[in-house]
């Protein structure tokens, strides 16, 4: 359906997912901590998101509803006349969700235009087979996840930069700090706090004592700057197919297969990117799917057999899967202001 516009200038948009959808599960992955000042859900169980899109700054709240329609395309199929997937096509009774996205800003139509790629309507399962029973019983639990595309990839750049050999809390702190100081306030009638993502040529000159203050080092610092640069032409890696978007980012300085992961999950949808080199995950995979821990390379063989899918396979095991019991010391919050 298209935009329309609504009271206190925002425009408003419907788009019926044609599939069980859980939106504030889908759009979760772009949470970064409690406060981040880019996310936050309403007493309603709305979800807000403000972004820097191609047309400006926005603000946008996406609620949904479940409902019974007449039928619904399935989901990636093109349909006669449909502007995108989703669109009510004749045939049998099925559940959907009606979504519902309000924005405010400069970007609101880019936000409209590109909600149901954030909710996954790109999202192609085919080829998923659940392999493991816990595997069929997390995608039977958390049936409304979808692997959504955020279209913006130094969005999800920084804060990937942000997380890199750090435990949460302390990448967390840090952007908070960073957009709280460096971002705009978001528009139109946003709770308390949000902030707008800056702009490239604002994180290319934030000084050395605000990274300082912000808890990060010299290393991040650089490859956030440095990436700052040639922000343009990362937007370009959203046309590329996976090998080669993942090839484009990793010719950046500081960028390497983890970190190109996390921005290909949430800035392209890519189901099959694997967070080759985090902390956790490798005993997290390891202990659903054999009950051992084990290492990437462990890892990588346990999730073989769902190649194309491994990402949609490792997020349902973040979510709801088992870990090992826990020996070794937690990593420590470190704190680069003190020193």
């Amino acid at each position: 359906m298209t935009a329309a516009v609504a009271p206190a200038s925002a425009l408003v948009r419907e788009w019926l997912a044609p599939f069980p959808l859980d939106v504030p599960l889908t759009l979760s992955v772009h949470r970064r901590g409690g406060g981040d000042p880019a996310y936050r859900t309403d007493a309603a169980g709305a979800v807000w998101r403000t972004s820097l899109t191609p047309d400006g700054p926005g603000t946008l709240r996406v609620r949904s509803r479940r409902t019974a329609v007449p039928g619904a395309a399935v989901p990636g199929a093109a349909v006669p006349g449909a502007a995108v997937p989703g669109e009510v096509v004749p045939g049998e009774v099925v559940p959907g969700e009606v979504v519902t996205g309000e924005a405010w800003g400069p970007g609101a139509g880019w936000l409209l235009d590109s909600l149901p790629a954030q909710l996954g309507c790109h999202d192609d399962r085919a080829g998923f087979t659940a392999r493991h029973p816990v595997i069929a019983e997390l995608a039977l639990r958390y049936e409304g996840l979808r692997i959504g595309r955020s279209g913006r990839v130094f969005e999800a750049l920084v804060p990937a930069v942000l997380e890199q050999k750090v435990v949460g809390r302390e990448a967390h702190r840090a952007w908070r700090y960073l957009l709280g100081k460096f971002g705009a306030a978001a528009p139109g009638p946003a709770p308390d706090g949000m902030r707008v993502f800056p702009s490239p040529r604002t994180w290319a000159r934030i000084p050395s004592w605000d990274w300082h203050r912000a808890g990060v080092e010299g290393v991040r610092a650089r490859t956030i700057s440095t990436a700052a640069a040639v922000a343009a032409r990362l937007e370009q890696a959203l046309e590329e197919d996976p090998a080669e978007a993942d090839r484009r980012l990793k010719s950046l300085p500081g960028i390497g297969v983890w970190t190109s992961a996390e921005i290909r999950q949430r800035a392209m949808g890519d189901p099959d990117a694997v967070s080759v080199g985090d902390y956790h995950l490798p005993n997290a995979v390891g202990w659903t799917l054999a009950r051992r821990t084990t290492d990437d390379d462990g890892m990588l063989e346990l999730l073989a057999p769902y190649a194309g899918h491994r990402y949609r396979v490792t997020r349902l095991i973040e979510l709801g899967g088992s870990r090992p019991p826990r020996r070794g010391p937690r990593m420590p919050v470190r704190d680069y202001r003190a020193f």
